[in-house]
C-alpha cells in the first residue's frame, strides 16, 4: 500500500474533481485534499466506512500525505485511526504498518463521506449552495435534540 498517499475510489473520482473550484467547475473546495478530509468527516459523523475497492489512477491521482500536512490535516489522519483502533502508537509510530493502518482508515471514511455526499447532491447543480443547506439541515437536526424542551410549541 502507498502509505504517503490517500487515494480515491475509482467510482467517486469524477464526484471529487467536481467538488473542486476550477476553470470548468465552481465547486466548494480549493484541493482534493479538502475535500477527502470533510468527505472523512462525514463518514465518521455517519460511522459509515467503506473499501475503496478500485481506485482512480489519473484525475484525481493519489494525494501525496505532504498536502494534508502542509494544510494541517495531517492531525485528522492521526486521530481517525486513533479512534478507530484505540491504539496509542499508531499517531506516532513511523512503521509502514502503522502509516498503512492510518491511510486505510482515513481513505474508507473518506470513501464512506462520498457516499453520503453524492446521495446528497444527487440532481443539484451548484454543489456549495446544496452542501451549505446540507450542514444547515444537520445544525438544526442538532440543536432540536440537544436543546431544553421547548413549550412555545404548544401555544395557541
Amino acid at each position: 500500500m502507498a502509505a504517503n498517499r490517500i487515494r480515491v475510489a475509482k467510482d467517486k473520482a469524477e464526484l471529487v474533481k467536481s467538488l473542486v473550484a476550477s476553470k470548468d467547475t465552481t465547486g466548494p473546495f480549493q484541493t482534493y485534499a479538502e475535500v477527502m478530509v470533510f468527505a472523512a468527516a462525514l463518514g465518521v459523523k455517519y460511522k459509515k466506512r467503506v473499501p475503496l475497492g478500485e481506485t482512480a489512477k489519473r484525475e484525481p491521482s493519489p494525494i501525496p500525505q505532504e498536502i494534508f500536512t502542509s494544510l494541517g490535516h495531517d492531525l485528522i489522519i492521526k486521530l481517525l485511526a486513533l479512534n478507530e483502533t484505540q491504539d496509542i502508537e499508531i499517531i506516532s509510530s513511523k512503521e509502514e504498518e502503522y502509516e498503512d493502518k492510518r491511510t486505510q482508515v482515513f481513505e474508507e471514511y473518506a470513501n464512506g463521506g462520498l457516499e453520503i455526499l453524492a446521495t446528497e447532491l444527487r440532481g443539484s447543480v451548484e454543489y456549495s449552495e446544496r452542501i451549505l443547506l446540507f450542514l444547515i439541515s444537520e445544525k438544526d437536526n442538532k440543536e432540536t435534540l440537544e436543546g431544553e424542551f421547548d413549550l412555545s410549541r404548544f401555544k395557541n
